[in-house]
């Protein structure tokens, strides 16, 4: 896997995935950057976001469950200090569908927070807290 990062100006950058897709990230106007995209850590915190609802909706699917829309909410907090790393993620899954089982839900839930998730494993390991929840509703 690999990425490519480009200084556009200011504190703007232009990333391009392995796969060809660009993003454009930027900072904060106190910072010098003109607010025109992501800063680097909500990115991770999308990556990470991608990485764990993709997991839910392919288990799910796998499951036979009738999903109809899943949104994924993440809150993160962050060291007050320098290097200002996560130290906690708490991760809310809102899935929609018809006639969903709380035990299917609660085991793609699992299996992506304790198995596949790199994104989420990978932030453990670095000792961030991250915590899982979800709820379901009828379509």
């Amino acid at each position: 896997m690999k990425a490519r990062i480009n200084w556009t100006g200011a504190a703007s950058f232009l990333g391009e995935s392995g796969s060809g897709h660009q993003v454009q990230m930027d900072g904060p106007p106190a910072e010098g950057g003109k607010n025109q995209g992501p800063r680097p850590m909500e990115m991770m915190l999308l990556g990470l976001g991608g990485c764990t609802s993709f997991d839910v909706m392919s288990i799910l699917k796998k499951a036979r469950q009738d999903v109809t829309d899943c949104v994924t909410e993440i809150e993160a907090e962050r060291a007050d200090s320098v290097p200002s790393v996560f130290t906690r993620i708490h991760i809310h899954f809102r899935v929609t569908g018809h006639k969903l089982k709380d035990k299917q839900v609660a085991r793609a839930v699992e299996l992506s927070a304790e198995k596949y998730c790199s994104a989420s494993i990978m932030l453990e390991k670095a000792g961030v807290e991250i915590t899982h929840d979800y709820s379901i509703h009828e379509a």
